[in-house]
């Protein structure tokens, strides 16, 4: 028996558009109706998914078909969302902006998973113009069924008036419209999260869904998108290790990708902890530092003391561990925040973090190490630079078209340390420690 249900693939025409803005409003709006939404975001972003989870009630999941094969993006989409009343997808950046033309873009999956695709488009200083946009969209993949338009930035009735005419005479409906108001605009971020610590996204995504009620069409959105569902795979079979892994996980240590997450719980007993409030690490044979903001805290884990030397100890007694970006910089002899003081750190890695001069530095990673190969993605402002030692590299880095990058992978005993924030959730961890 096919299952059908409202799935639906928010995209756009550029960055900006307001993809998520519209995302989080629609996903708080279906949650307080009483709809079970399982949200899904395209490409590595591990900040988005977290507002997902936040604005739905449930964890989002990352759709990337760079760091994981086809197969596993089926068998995620299916899995995750075989139990909930209604899929969200929220894409990145254009519709058909991938690492290498349509590769890895938002289109590429909607058409792997068949879901029905509505854009939002910035509507500020246009009007008619949006047609040969809209029509463009519509047909440059057949493939692709683009069933809706929603405008962002609409100064008032009368210009949806325009943009609805746009869209009859193209052949696509117009589902409704986000005003223009200062109230609807995220504030600038930093990594992708807002760095106003008076802004709280649980109100905004309140917000949001009380102004698209009332301006977006959003019974038709999910009746046009409502499509068959991927069969329903049988649950991945558990096959749980005895190993005891332990994982950072606080304000400062937060970024991970839901399904390395399950990979760990595959291997063995996944208990958290904090390198901000915990004095002494937990028992474990393995330790996952993820990245996060350690920037944000460095006073805070500066002074903890007792588990810097903690994870210290750890290391020299050859136990193994998984750093990735902040994680690595914590393992760093320092960090050097933007208001230029240095605060020590933990101190296994003979380097210096700094975040001055802040300089992004982004891109997806395929990381060769003799007989296995690791994808991932690298995203953040700050760099290092050379300490009291010299530290050992492992494995070539290069980015989505093949060329070599200078991201080193730092290694010590058991510790494996990079910039790169790896995505083992279909190889599983082991492949790191091989």
């Amino acid at each position: 028996m096919i299952m059908q249900k409202p799935q639906v693939l928010i995209g756009a025409a550029t960055s900006g558009s307001g993809k998520t803005t519209f995302t989080l409003g629609l996903l708080r709006l279906l949650r307080d109706r009483g709809m079970k939404v399982q949200s899904f975001k395209c490409g590595p972003d591990y900040i988005d998914t977290k507002h997902h989870a936040m604005a739905a009630g449930e964890e989002a999941v990352n759709l990337d078909t760079f760091m994981a094969s086809a197969g596993h993006v089926r068998q995620l989409y299916s899995r995750y969302g075989t139990g909930a009343d209604a899929c969200v997808t929220e894409g990145v950046m254009g519709l058909f902006d991938g690492y290498d033309k349509m590769k890895g873009s938002s289109a590429e999956i909607a058409g792997l998973l068949g879901i029905p695709v509505v854009l939002v488009l910035n509507a500020k200083s246009t009007a008619y113009s949006v047609a040969p946009v809209l029509y463009g969209f519509m047909h440059f993949h057949p493939e692709l069924r683009v069933v809706g338009a929603i405008f962002n930035f609409v100064a008032s009735e009368s210009h949806y008036a325009s943009l609805r005419g746009a869209c009859e005479d193209v052949g696509i409906e117009a589902l409704g419209y986000i005003p223009r108001e200062e109230r609807m605009v995220i504030p600038s971020r930093h990594l992708g999260l807002s760095i106003d610590e008076d802004f709280c996204f649980d109100e905004f995504a309140d917000t949001v869904a009380g102004v698209i009620a009332k301006t977006v069409n959003v019974d038709r959105l999910l009746e046009l998108c409502t499509a068959d569902f991927p069969g329903c795979e049988a649950p991945r079979e558990i096959r749980q290790g005895n190993r005891k892994i332990a994982v950072a996980r606080d304000e400062a240590f937060n970024f991970m990708y839901r399904e390395n997450l399950e990979a760990l719980r595959r291997e063995g007993e996944v208990v958290f902890f904090s390198p901000l409030r915990d004095t002494v690490l937990p028992e474990a044979d393995l330790i996952y530092l993820p990245g996060g903001y350690p920037e944000l805290f460095l006073p805070g884990l500066s002074g903890n003391e007792s588990m810097r030397q903690s994870l210290r100890a750890y290391c020299e007694a050859g136990g193994r561990l998984l750093a990735e970006c902040g994680g690595m910089m914590y393992l760093c002899e320092s960090i050097t925040g933007t208001d230029g003081i240095t605060y020590p750190m933990v101190g296994v890695l003979g380097q210096e973090a700094t975040m001055e001069p802040m300089k992004l530095k982004l891109g997806y990673r395929e990381v060769v190490f003799p007989g296995r190969v690791i994808r991932g993605h690298e995203f953040h402002y700050s760099r290092v630079k050379p300490g009291t030692g010299k530290i050992a590299t492992g494995g070539k880095v290069y980015n989505a078209r093949g060329g070599e990058v200078d991201t080193p992978v730092y290694r010590y005993k058991n510790v494996i340390a990079s910039y790169v924030h790896f995505y083992w959730g279909e190889c599983g961890i082991p492949v790191l420690f091989a």
